[in-house]
């Protein structure tokens, strides 16, 4: 089996050669013919395999370092003295929480963990793996400030505006010059879904209750939160980066309704205050990310460079890039390209994750229903820290 550090170097090698090929194959206009069109393409498809192999690998080999890691600290205490978990850490209340998920005997341990909406909170341990199968799908999560709630809402005091210094003669009066305070309101807005299990399953010993959960909890909820991420438009939902109104402000405005060129890039660096340029990334989605691909500097360097190091992303001008597919495809007045610091992004997780078991509802089918809901705001809490390139209105 190939090594991520192979895997790495064989992409960088197969980029290389779809690039000596597009430069001796391209004609003074930057075409290339049908034929070479369609050679080109197949070798940039893999680079984009390639790539995606080495983050599920990855991504493998995280998993494979948490659940090889000590479930509990090690002892350092005389047997007897450790101080047991409680709450929903405790092995207790794990045990009564998948009895209950699996239609066995309700335990009066559930009760530290009952919501008051119906259902139980997730056992702590499970949670954590919640959590991680979000942040698999779902880039915001890696590169935004996640908080937790335990109310409705939570304000966060921003400054609207800076105070400034002056210069004054001996003796004149110092003008007085303050801060300006705002709020910015993060709500709990509650995304749910809904699963079925047959019976057969659900009294399988051998089928992975947890993981199934965890896994198909993260899928769903992780991208619809993605998705308000981006384009979220604070009705019901999280305000995203890219909505008209609390989203990031326009940093440049395409030539073209149809096309990026360099300079637009470059622009869109520059808009971004100093600063907030020292953590930033950019973020677009898999068509966009073609067209920077092809992108050259005046040095006839390709813009677009292929991380080599594990645990490095793909960079363009000197910066990260990452990829979601709710970020908008080239076309005219589309927001296809984000730069900035994603930190001044801020999502807040109210509570726990929460699960209920609807016995009845399908039992016709033999089957078990399960409601999973989450209670989840995100804004851009410093509109500036982030910029947006927008293609034309027309060519």
């Amino acid at each position: 089996m190939n090594t991520i550090i192979e895997l790495r170097e064989k992409r960088a090698k197969t980029w290389e050669a779809a690039k000596a090929f597009l430069d001796s194959k391209c004609d003074a206009a930057d075409r290339l013919s049908a034929e070479d069109a369609a050679t080109y393409e197949k070798m940039e498809a893999e680079v984009v395999d390639l790539g995606k192999k080495i983050e599920m690998m990855e991504r493998a080999r995280e998993i494979d370092g948490e659940l090889s890691a000590p479930m509990r600290p090690p002892i350092s205490a005389m047997p007897g003295s450790a101080t047991p978990l409680t709450g929903r850490a405790s092995s207790e209340y794990t045990n009564a929480f998948w009895n209950a998920i699996r239609g066995k005997e309700i335990s009066n341990a559930l009760k530290i963990g009952t919501d008051p909406e119906g259902g139980y909170l997730v056992p702590d341990e499970f949670h954590r793996r919640l959590v991680e199968a979000l942040e698999e799908h779902n880039i915001m999560r890696r590169l935004a400030n996640v908080i937790q709630t335990s109310s409705g809402e939570r304000q966060i005091p921003v400054v609207a505006s800076k105070g400034a210094a002056a210069w004054v003669d001996e003796e004149e009066l110092i003008p007085e010059s303050d801060d300006s305070f705002g709020k910015m309101t993060l709500y709990a807005y509650k995304v749910a879904t809904l699963m079925k299990i047959s019976n057969e399953l659900l009294n399988d010993s051998a089928f992975p209750m947890e993981a199934y959960i965890a896994r198909e909890f993260g899928r769903r909820i992780g991208a619809k939160e993605e998705e308000a991420f981006f384009i979220g438009n604070g009705t019901k939902k999280p305000t995203g980066l890219l909505a008209a109104t609390g989203g990031a402000p326009l940093g440049v405005t395409t030539a073209s309704a149809t096309d990026i060129k360099l300079d637009d890039v470059l622009d869109l660096f520059y808009s971004l205050k100093v600063p907030y340029r020292a953590k930033a990334s950019f973020i677009t989605n898999d068509s966009t990310m073609k067209a920077l691909r092809k992108l050259k500097d005046a040095n006839g360097q390709y813009l677009w460079q292929p991380a080599i190091r594990e645990g490095t992303p793909d960079m363009i001008v000197g910066k990260p890039i990452h990829n979601s597919a709710y970020m908008p495809s080239i076309e005219a007045e589309a927001k296809v390209l984000l730069f900035g610091d994603y930190s001044y992004y801020w999502i807040a997780d109210r509570q726990s994750r929460t699960f209920q078991r609807l016995d009845e509802l399908y039992a016709t089918n033999g089957q078990v229903g399960f409601i999973a809901t989450q209670r989840v705001d995100g804004k851009l809490i410093l509109p500036e820290a982030v910029k947006v390139l927008q293609m034309a209105t027309s060519s």
